[in-house]
């Protein structure tokens, strides 16, 4: 099990994470990206490759 989660303060709102999970983990909220199935995360860290910013951190459980 993997834990995702999104910094709002780091998150500049690209979409990348958004656009590239294969399994649709984030959605896009007010300009940031949100975890909002953060349990269907299977831990693939593609949105961390892809997330300039830093602001996606994958944690393994």
């Amino acid at each position: 099990m993997y834990l995702v989660a999104v910094d709002a303060a780091k998150c500049e709102g690209c979409e990348e994470c958004v656009n590239n999970c294969p399994v649709t983990v984030f959605d896009f909220v007010d300009s940031k990206a949100v975890a909002e199935r953060a349990g269907d995360c299977e831990g693939c860290q593609t949105c961390t490759a892809v997330c300039s910013s830093g602001a996606v951190t994958l944690t393994e459980m």
